[in-house]
């Protein structure tokens, strides 16, 4: 049940997101950054593709081999499409989205608990830093692994079962992302907030698994901090003490 409860608070969040218009504004705003970073990111590598090509492989003479090497030309283009497309989640993620997706986890705080839980004591700075601080091991570390492990199964006949592990890896870890950070910013130590991970495991990834959603993704990804966020004010409580994920 709580695999469903997961899928079902992304889509509550991106519900409650779309009808409340401070939200929405927060919410849009993100989704604007990601596609421009992203958009740029892409037209750089693309506009430099035949570049990149011709370092790897030389436009073949031989018409029996130009038909391979444009082939290779799109292999190319789609690989670098989308490392530059997690490329640019990752900039973004750290230069702008924390500080907005914070501040939407905020208002649906305070939404639905009448206030946002603070720190006892740390300033607004040290709170800001902290939260950019903690992207390091929830997103670039488990973004990181998960583009090793497909690799790893792009290179070995386990490919079918690693991109299952990868995938679902990638889909705990963005839902942690989200999760994540009302525990944060109470500045929780990361140990205590790992083991609530890892006792919730069933919700993480079905709250995760829609944000693997090619185009979708964006934009639940935009809205997945007020999901988060409800999920944390109606059972964080319970699932930090042990109880684990709400059944």
């Amino acid at each position: 049940m709580s695999f469903i409860q997961g899928i079902a608070y992304n889509f509550r969040g991106l519900l409650l997101g779309i009808r409340t218009p401070r939200l929405l504004f927060w919410g849009l705003l993100r989704f604007f950054i990601v596609v421009l970073v992203t958009t740029l990111s892409a037209g750089l590598i693309l506009v430099h593709n035949q570049d990149i090509l011709g370092l790897i492989w030389a436009k073949p003479a031989s018409q029996w081999l130009v038909w391979l090497w444009h082939l290779a030309s799109w292999l190319l283009s789609l690989a670098l499409v989308g490392l530059s497309t997690v490329i640019s989640y990752l900039i973004s993620q750290i230069l702008f989205s924390v500080l907005i997706m914070d501040h939407m986890s905020r208002i649906t705080e305070k939404m639905l608990r009448g206030e946002a839980m603070e720190p006892a004591q740390a300033s607004m700075i040290a709170s800001f830093l902290y939260l950019i601080g903690q992207e390091i091991p929830r997103t670039i570390v488990p973004v990181t692994l998960t583009l090793l492990l497909m690799t790893v199964g792009w290179l070995t006949p386990l490919g079918p079962v690693v991109a299952v592990l990868s995938s679902a890896m990638a889909a705990v870890f963005l839902a942690w992302d989200n999760t994540d950070l009302i525990a944060a910013r109470q500045l929780v130590p990361f140990r205590s907030r790992l083991r609530t991970l890892m006792g919730a495991l069933p919700f993480h990834l079905g709250f995760g698994l829609p944000l693997l959603i090619p185009g979708l993704n964006i934009l639940l990804l935009s809205f997945a901090p007020v999901g988060a966020a409800m999920y944390e004010v109606e059972h964080g409580l319970e699932v930090r003490e042990g109880v684990g994920s709400p059944s």
